[in-house]
């Protein structure tokens, strides 16, 4: 079991902090030069203990290294895994605001946290997809449905079938608010989605059902098609702009 730091309960004089509140000192210099980006991969091996010295969590007690997108975990991390090279060691003392907060849910550990991380691999996001030239709004060239849909294909298919409303397909898709800004993505999560054309926004239901395997396809989703024009926290509001890939009916 790996042994609680010295100085597990505050930050050393020689920390570094930087403005958000985290501190962190490197423990063993790496011997790569890349640092990692906000939304690359990274496997590291690491152990956690609260401020009073109670390991909580450790990939090195359970002798297995562990990879995750620097996007999906505590702000703390995120930050702090950007300022490694790999082959480094570092300590971090992360305060509550960057980690799980002083009333944390399903068991988290609450209050600063101090974890030793060592970054073993980067594997970098792909780059996001180029904005739409047209994504302010549907050009002259983009057929529009009675709905209100509009799209265009980008590039054609190389299946005859059409999927129902009631089947399940699988897409690479990208989507954007009609200023330009890139709200989800998974070519840039790098991994594929299937879903029930059912259970997804009215644009989607209707547009997909356009298109056919291999096919490449631009669509204008209208805010009544889409989230509205006052969305759920989170989702994006007003007219959204998708470039979709059918890549399988399933």
């Amino acid at each position: 079991m790996p042994a609680a730091p010295a100085d597990v309960a505050a930050p050393p004089a020689d920390a570094i902090q930087s403005p958000t509140g985290l501190a962190s000192k490197v423990i063993e210099a790496g011997s790569g030069s890349d640092k990692p980006g906000p939304a690359d991969t990274v496997t590291v091996h690491y152990s956690g203990w609260t401020t009073d010295g109670k390991l909580f969590d450790s990939s090195v007690e359970r002798g297995k290294t562990i990879s995750f997108p620097l996007d999906g975990v505590i702000a703390g991390w995120t930050e702090g895994l950007q300022l490694m090279v790999t082959g480094e060691k570092r300590r971090f003392w992360i305060p509550a605001n960057l980690a799980y907060g002083e009333n944390p849910r399903g068991g988290a550990p609450k209050g600063m946290l101090v974890f030793d991380v060592e970054l073993f691999d980067i594997k970098k996001a792909p780059e996001p997809p180029p904005v739409p030239e047209d994504v302010a709004a549907p050009p002259a060239d983009a057929v529009k449905t009675a709905s209100g849909l509009a799209s265009k294909v980008l590039s054609p298919g190389n299946g005859s079938r059409h999927p129902k409303a009631t089947d399940r397909v699988e897409v690479h898709y990208s989507g954007w608010t009609t200023d330009g800004k890139l709200f989800d993505s998974s070519v840039v999560r790098g991994e594929s989605i299937d879903f029930p054309l059912n259970g997804v926004i009215p644009g989607w239901t209707e547009g997909v059902q356009l298109m056919v395997g291999g096919e490449k396809r631009r669509f204008w989703i209208p805010a009544n098609l889409a989230y509205g024009t006052n969305p759920p926290p989170g989702a994006p509001a007003g007219m959204l702009v998708f470039d979709v890939e059918l890549l399988d009916i399933l």
